[in-house]
C-alpha cells in the first residue's frame, strides 16, 4: 500500500489508475491499449501495475503508430468491445486526427444511426512541464470543434477517478484530456460513484464579484488566484466547466447572472480557441447581465519554450489572473 493510500490520501494519477482498475475489473469488453502502457507502466506512470494485474490481453502495448492503433480501438468498439485508447500526449494525436475525425466522431451520422462508436481515448495535454513545443499543447479547444464527440477535462480527484466509467457507458466517442502537470497532484481520495455526471460544470469557489471560467490546470491556478483576491475584498466564483463538448451554457449562464463579469482563463492559444467560444456565448446569452466586457487569459501565441521561467510566462498563472480580475473589476491592489 502506499504512503498516500494509507492516509486516505491519493495523487491525481492513482485516482485515474483507480478508475481504470475498476473499469477493467467491471467489464470484460474493456481493455487499454496504447504506446508503453503495459510494460513501462504508462509515459505518466498512470497504468503501473495493471499489467500483471489483468495480463496482456486486456492491457496490450502497442506499436508506435497512433493511426493503426485508434483505428484498432474504433474496430474493436463497432465490434461489441469498450476499449480504452491511450495517446501518450496531445500532439501526437494528430497523426490518428483521422481515425478521429472523419470515422469515430462521424460513423453514426454516415451509416444512418446504425453504427455507434463507443471508443474512449485519453491523452496527456497541456504545458508545464518542460516539455518544449512538441509535447506542450493544449488541443482540447481544437476536438470540441468537432461535431460527434464529448470531449472532458478531468481537473479534480474525483473527475479523474470516476469519468472514466461513466465515459465508457457512453455510447458515442468521448476524448478524456488530462493535464500532465496535474499528474502529481494530491488531493483526498474519492468515494465510489455508480452514477457519475459528465454532462455539467461545477461552482468550485462560489463568489459574487466576477467569474473565473476555466477547467484543467486553470482550475487549481484560478482557485489560488482567488484566495489572492479574497485577502483583498474581491469575491470571485470559480467554475470548473468540466466538459468542453458539450459546454454547460446554462450554469455558465447563471454564474454571469450572480457576478455580471467574466474572465475565461485558458492555457490554449486566444486565436480561435475555446476561450472565444466561450466568450460569444456569455455575450450572445447574458449581454445585458454584464458589468464589463469578457475578458481572456489565454496561453502565449508561440511554441512553447523549453526554459522554465519562459514557459511559465508563455502560461496563464495565478498572478496574471488575479491582476486581469483586479482591472476587470477596477479594484486594483
Amino acid at each position: 500500500m502506499s504512503d498516500s493510500a494509507a492516509t486516505n490520501k491519493t495523487t491525481y494519477r492513482e485516482a485515474i489508475r483507480e478508475g481504470l482498475r475498476e473499469a477493467l475489473c467491471s467489464d470484460s469488453r474493456v481493455f487499454l491499449m496504447g504506446e508503453d502502457v503495459g510494460h513501462y507502466g504508462g509515459c505518466f506512470a498512470v497504468s503501473r501495475g495493471l499489467l500483471e494485474e489483468f495480463g496482456a490481453e486486456r492491457v496490450r502495448d502497442t506499436p508506435l503508430a497512433e493511426s493503426a492503433f485508434v483505428g484498432a480501438g474504433i474496430g474493436a468498439a463497432l465490434g461489441g468491445m469498450r476499449p480504452i485508447v491511450e495517446i501518450m500526449t496531445v500532439n501526437f494525436s494528430l497523426l490518428a486526427l483521422d481515425q478521429i475525425m472523419n470515422t469515430a466522431a462521424t460513423l453514426l451520422h454516415m451509416s444512418g444511426g446504425q453504427f455507434n462508436v463507443p471508443i474512449v481515448i485519453r491523452m496527456a495535454t497541456g504545458g508545464g512541464k518542460q516539455l518544449a513545443a512538441q509535447h506542450s499543447h493544449s488541443l482540447e479547444g481544437w476536438y470540441a470543434h468537432i461535431p460527434g464527440l464529448t470531449i472532458l477535462t478531468p481537473a479534480t480527484m474525483e473527475d479523474a477517478r470516476h469519468m472514466l466509467g461513466a465515459a465508457l457507458r457512453e455510447p458515442d466517442p468521448v476524448l478524456i484530456f488530462e493535464n500532465q502537470t496535474l499528474y502529481p497532484l494530491e488531493g483526498d481520495s474519492p468515494e465510489p460513484a455508480s452514477n457519475f455526471d459528465i454532462t455539467r460544470a461545477a461552482v468550485r469557489r462560489p463568489g459574487r464579484d466576477a467569474t473565473l471560467v476555466t477547467y484543467g490546470a486553470g482550475l487549481h491556478k484560478s482557485l489560488a488566484a482567488a484566495e489572492t483576491l479574497a485577502a483583498e475584498g474581491v469575491d470571485v466564483e470559480v467554475l470548473d466547466l468540466r466538459v468542453l463538448r458539450p459546454l454547460d451554457d446554462a450554469t455558465i449562464i447563471e454564474s454571469i447572472g450572480k457576478t455580471h463579469r467574466a474572465l475565461v482563463v485558458d492555457d490554449g492559444w486566444r486565436s480561435g480557441g475555446i476561450s472565444a467560444e466561450i466568450a460569444a456565448r456569455i455575450m450572445e446569452q447574458a449581454f445585458f447581465e454584464l458589468d464589463a466586457p469578457v475578458a481572456r487569459l489565454c496561453g502565449a501565441e508561440v511554441p512553447m519554450p523549453y526554459s522554465k521561467h519562459l514557459e511559465l510566462a508563455a502560461l496563464p498563472q495565478p498572478e496574471t489572473i488575479a491582476e486581469t480580475v483586479r482591472k476587470l473589476v477596477n479594484k486594483h491592489g
